[in-house]
């Protein structure tokens, strides 16, 4: 099934690979960018329930392509839904494959055995991994290895309280990114309320971060961003010129 909003549904290949400047300093992943289900794949939902948060990282996918674009920085993006399976997963993670999110039962997924699983992570998954692997190879090859961003929305209610960040910075064991990213934000003339390690606490085992940058000791953050901030393109674009300019000397240092 093709969903509404898909911004990718004719995607021959699972990942968006935008190029850039591997010696730029940065690589920037999202890694819930799409909402997009192949017409072979049958998740049992509605079509409404695509255009949730639970689908994809709404608004997440534009301001990630405007910044690579503004930055010169390479980028990959994933061209399928998370309820398909969740790159920001560990792969012996339980939620790799959700069977319900949200309140949501995704009946193509309730009885999902091991061999389906591996299939997934085949088809979606590895080749995410790949095209994020390709990417920081190629930055590590100019001698300058590469810090980590990677871009995410979050829902501005979770179970009927409201969530008072408008931009979260999530990160582990090593702030050497996240820290001056949360003070640039707390500095902004806008007056944001910035989350540290919110609205979710960082450090998720076998998640993007921890596969692509933990594990090869490099400078990471993981952006969250409140969906109701970037769900417009004038959103969009504000948010993709605030992080431009905070990351820019950033990428420098």
């Amino acid at each position: 099934m093709t969903c509404p909003e898909t911004e990718a549904a004719t995607a021959p290949h699972p990942c968006e690979i935008i190029p850039g400047d591997p010696a730029c300093g940065l690589v920037i992943a999202c890694d819930h960018a799409s909402n997009h289900v192949p017409p072979d794949i049958a998740l049992g939902l509605p079509a409404s329930e695509f255009a949730r948060h639970i689908a994809y990282d709404i608004g997440a996918a534009a301001v990630t392509r405007s910044l690579a674009a503004q930055l010169g920085a390479p980028a990959i993006l994933t061209n399928f839904s998370r309820l398909i399976i969740d790159p920001n997963r560990g792969r012996a993670d339980p939620t790799l494959v959700m069977r319900l999110s949200d309140g949501a039962v995704v009946p193509g997924n309730a009885g999902i055995d091991e061999a389906g699983k591996q299939e997934r992570i085949a088809r979606f998954y590895a080749p995410f991994d790949a095209a994020l692997d390709g990417a920081i190879a190629a930055a590590v090859a100019t001698g300058r290895p590469p810090a980590l961003l990677t871009m995410h929305s979050f829902t501005p209610y979770w179970r009927g309280i409201p969530r008072p960040w408008q931009v979260g910075i999530l990160y582990d064991r090593d702030e050497r990114f996240a820290r001056p990213l949360i003070q640039a934000l707390q500095a902004d003339p806008a007056g944001l309320n910035v989350g540290d390690n919110q609205p979710y606490g960082g450090g998720l085992p076998g998640d993007t971060i921890d596969r692509h940058a933990t594990a090869r000791g490099l400078p990471n953050a993981l952006v969250e961003i409140r969906q109701d901030l970037i769900a417009g393109e004038a959103g969009q674009a504000e948010w993709a010129a605030r992080f431009a300019r905070i990351l820019r000397p950033l990428m420098v240092a």
